[in-house]
């Protein structure tokens, strides 16, 4: 993937963000104290959160094979979409976010599928993910209501965000307004201009791939993997912090209310959560009598198991798709040439 010199100022400054965040969190933290939290730790609990979690990457290349193979008279194999899936995440260990379409490239290429119909697939997938953490953040909220609590009062002023909402929500339904009116605008006077043909391709091939959830013959597998994704999700966190002495003893509801940060540490636009995901983890530990050490070291051990991960399978993948790359090109000038 080829960035500009506007994409590379992103990404520095992105990664400048990621990197401060990280050094200001375990700027205290000492080597030692992390090496002890290791040798304490069991490993059988750790290697069966990074087998766990493996087998979910698996399972939600699997989900997305469901969703692109509907409109296919030639299926694509799950292991090509986790080869996506994987670089696509290895992606976003460097672009925030660009691993979107970092997968749906190498699909493109593997397989010779229209990048605007992918994109439709995965902004459909991310948008069910979204709706299963608010759902997860609600469960997490009758566990754990009286954390929840503390914490609002804690973090947000109610009186404040309800006249910033009084203030500020006729200024922002106004500007969606006038952007679809000045968009209709735009398509119907250039309508015949090659420019807003590509775009209306697009958007139908877009679309398409979001609509593809209504028309799958295997609905019933997509909804239980979906589910099993975010089951996944609290078992790697659960089997680590069963395998640490100083988490051994948390409920598995504070478990989940830690997954639930941990998950909204990972939105944040910097590379992999890097900062963000360790911050909003030490910081619940800390709600549930870990001191701040202890919370910190806690997190960086979930967040390196995950990037180990998604390295190793992620250069892995490169190398496959690679290999078809180089295996399919003789076969298309062969084409050619007939």
């Amino acid at each position: 993937m080829r960035l500009n010199i506007k994409q590379w100022i992103q990404v520095v400054i992105s990664l400048s963000v990621a990197i401060w965040i990280f050094w200001f969190l375990y700027k205290d933290v000492k080597m030692e104290s992390l090496l002890d939290a290791l040798q304490q730790a069991s490993l059988f609990w750790i290697g069966m959160s990074i087998l766990v979690s493996t087998f979910g990457f698996w399972l939600r290349a699997w989900r997305w094979k469901l969703l692109i193979n509907t409109d296919l008279e030639k299926k694509i194999t799950t292991s090509k979409t986790f080869w996506a899936l994987m670089v696509g995440y290895l992606v976003n260990m460097l672009v925030p976010r660009a691993g979107e379409v970092a997968r749906c490239g190498v699909l493109k290429k593997t397989d010779k599928l229209q990048v605007s119909k992918l994109l439709g697939t995965v902004i459909l997938e991310r948008s069910i993910d979204l709706l299963f953490m608010l759902l997860v953040i609600f469960v997490a909220f009758v566990l754990e209501r009286e954390v929840f609590v503390g914490l609002a009062k804690d973090l947000i002023s109610l009186d404040s965000l309800k006249l910033a909402v009084q203030e500020y929500l006729p200024l922002l339904v106004g500007a969606i307004v006038l952007i679809f009116i000045l968009f209709y605008w735009i398509t119907r006077r250039y309508r015949d201009h090659g420019i807003v043909k590509k775009f209306q391709h697009f958007m139908r091939e877009f679309l398409t791939g979001l609509k593809s959830v209504s028309r799958m013959d295997r609905r019933a597998g997509f909804w239980l993997a979906s589910i099993g994704i975010w089951i996944i999700y609290y078992l790697m966190m659960y089997f680590i912090a069963i395998g640490m002495p100083n988490t051994a003893n948390l409920s598995p509801s504070s478990i989940l209310m830690v997954m639930v940060m941990g998950s909204i540490g990972m939105i944040a636009p910097v590379q992999g959560g890097i900062g963000t995901f360790h911050a909003l983890v030490a910081f619940i530990l800390m709600t549930y009598g870990l001191s701040e050490e202890e919370g910190k070291i806690f997190a960086v051990i979930v967040h390196s198991s995950q990037v180990l991960i998604v390295i190793i399978t992620g250069v892995i993948s490169l190398l496959a798709v690679a290999k078809i790359s180089v295996i399919s090109k003789p076969e298309q000038d062969g084409l050619r040439i007939k």
